[in-house]
């Protein structure tokens, strides 16, 4: 009997994780989502898991923080008893975490602190390694597997107040390099997917995003932004079996915006 299909989201509440746990879906995967939501925000985390269900696909979501150990941990153990029975296997692994503190390293009355800058840093960049080494480690990844990483521009550019969350992800696109290189001999493969300006919860929470949307927007060959469904789609059809020469990269699913000068 052939093992179930399983894609595990970190971020999949809102923006490109939840996209991309429904598109998953349609194509055939069940659905396991981390996320960190109050208690106002569950009715559409529940919403979330009720389109998944009625694609046909399980379901299980874990509330809470995807950068503690204890916490992981325990969601893994978790997800190792889910899928033994009936068999199942990780094909999936999105990093879609957006947390991070927006503050200037220097030139302010308020600069970024010590704790602030690490704990974003571990946030959307170090934890990626410890959430494959505990899949590899329990043995949910299985040759073929698919690691993806969000990242933005503010990897290679600098960008006002967006310093720490910068740094956070070069340190998660250098990860994805190294994974790739790491885990190419198990058949998996590890990409970043740098999406356009998207209209998501995390972009409104950097000072001035209107500015930087009207900006992408006419930029953009498209003339449109970017949307979580744009990514999740790519996203989706980057699972393809026929995609295994596919790795360590940086893709940029833009729709043209970063070519435009």
């Amino acid at each position: 009997m052939s093992k179930q299909p399983w894609a595990l989201i970190l971020g999949a509440s809102s923006g490109f994780g939840e996209a991309t746990a429904l598109e998953l879906a349609r194509t055939g995967m069940n659905i396991l989502g981390v996320h960190l939501d109050r208690r106002d925000k569950l009715p559409h985390v529940e919403e979330i898991q009720e389109r998944i269900r009625a694609a046909g696909r399980e379901t299980e979501f874990f509330n809470c923080n995807a950068s503690d150990d204890e916490m992981r941990q325990n969601v893994i153990e978790k997800i190792q008893k889910k899928l033994a029975d009936p068999p199942g296997v990780l094909r999936v692994l999105l990093h879609s975490l957006a947390w991070g503190s927006l503050k200037p390293l220097t030139g302010a009355e308020q600069v970024i602190s010590r704790k602030q800058l690490e704990i974003t840093a571990d946030t959307m960049g170090h934890s990626l390694v410890y959430w494959v080494q505990d899949c590899l480690r329990t043995g949910l990844f299985e040759w073929g597997g698919r690691i993806f990483a969000m990242t933005s521009s503010g990897g290679t550019r600098a960008i006002p107040n967006y310093g720490p969350v910068s740094a956070a992800k070069a340190i998660l696109e250098a990860h994805i390099r190294q994974l790739a290189l790491e885990l190419a001999p198990a058949g998996i493969t590890a990409n970043a997917i740098l999406a356009g300006v998207t209209d998501t919860p995390a972009l409104r929470q950097i000072p001035g995003y209107e500015k930087i949307a009207e900006i992408a927007k006419q930029r953009n060959p498209h003339k449109r932004l970017t949307t979580p469904e744009d990514v999740a789609r790519t996203i989706a059809a980057l699972c393809h079996p026929a995609t295994y020469w596919l790795t360590g990269n940086t893709l940029h699913v833009d729709g043209g915006e970063n070519i435009v000068g």
